[in-house]
C-alpha cells in the first residue's frame, strides 16, 4: 500500500475545494466552527458522492498516534453509534482515509429470531477502530445474506461474502493489531474494507434482490412516507 501525503487524502474531488494543510493544522480545524457543508460531516453521504467511488488513501504512519487521528476515531464512531449502525467508513463521512470502525452489540440480539441469529453466524463484536486495513480471505466459501447500508439509505439486497477473514491493522492508539473473523462479523468487515476501496455492496448484490426496506409502508399509506438521511 502506498502512502500519500495527507494534503492529498483529504476530500479533493470537484465537490470540495483542494485543502493544502498539513494533517494536524486541517484536523485542528474541526474543533473550530465550520460551515455544514464540509467534512467531516455529522450525517452519511449518500450514493451519487463522488467521495464513495474512490479508493481511499492511507493515513500517514507518524499521524496513527496525533490527537487528529483521536479525533477521527471518536467521530466514526458517534457518528455510527448516531445511526445504530454496525459499521461505518470514513468515506461514509465525506473524508478519503482509510480507516473504519465496528461494533456488533449483544442487545441487537432481540432484533433476530434465535434461527436467524444462528444462520447468519452473529455473536457480539466490540467497538473496533482499524486504521490502514488490511483484508485477507481465509476461508473462500461465499455465503449469501441480506445487507443494508447507510450510504444506499431506504434498500437492502442479497450480498455474497467470504465466510472467514484476516484483518490487519492499526487501532485507535496507533498500535498494529490482527483480527480473525467468521460469519456475520466478517461480512461487517469486509462491507467496510470495500468502502475503502470505492465499492458499493450494490455493485456485488444480486440485482433482483433488490428491495426498499419500506415498500409495504408506501403501499399503505398511498406514497406518503418520508425518507430521512439524519440520524434521527
Amino acid at each position: 500500500m502506498v502512502t500519500v501525503p495527507i494534503k492529498t487524502c483529504i476530500r479533493t474531488l470537484s465537490t470540495t475545494s483542494r485543502m493544502d494543510k498539513s494533517f494536524a493544522k486541517w484536523y485542528r480545524s474541526l474543533w473550530q466552527p465550520k460551515s455544514n457543508d464540509e467534512p467531516p460531516y455529522d450525517h452519511i453521504v449518500q450514493l451519487g458522492d463522488p467521495v464513495l467511488r474512490v479508493p481511499a488513501n492511507a493515513i500517514p504512519e507518524k499521524e496513527l498516534q496525533s490527537a487528529e487521528v483521536q479525533y477521527l476515531a471518536r467521530h466514526l464512531t458517534k457518528v455510527m453509534r448516531a445511526y445504530r449502525c454496525v459499521g461505518l467508513a470514513a468515506p461514509q463521512l465525506g473524508l478519503s482515509l482509510r480507516a473504519f470502525v465496528m461494533e456488533f452489540k449483544d442487545e441487537l440480539r432481540d432484533q433476530y429470531t434465535k434461527a436467524d441469529y444462528k444462520l447468519r453466524e452473529m455473536e457480539p463484536l466490540p467497538l473496533t477502530i482499524l486504521l490502514n486495513p488490511e483484508l485477507k480471505v481465509l476461508n473462500y466459501e461465499k455465503v449469501i445474506h441480506t445487507e443494508a447500508c447507510e450510504s444506499v439509505r431506504g434498500y437492502r439486497a442479497d450480498v455474497p461474502r467470504y465466510r472467514e477473514i484476516l484483518l490487519q491493522g492499526f487501532d485507535a492508539t496507533g498500535n498494529r493489531q490482527e483480527l480473525r473473523l467468521s460469519g456475520w462479523n466478517a461480512r461487517i468487515a469486509q462491507h467496510e474494507m470495500d468502502h475503502l476501496n470505492g465499492i458499493v455492496y450494490t455493485d456485488i448484490m444480486n440485482r433482483k434482490s433488490l428491495t426498499c426496506t419500506c415498500w409495504q409502508a408506501v403501499n399503505a399509506k398511498s406514497g406518503r412516507i418520508q425518507l430521512s438521511f439524519a440520524s434521527k
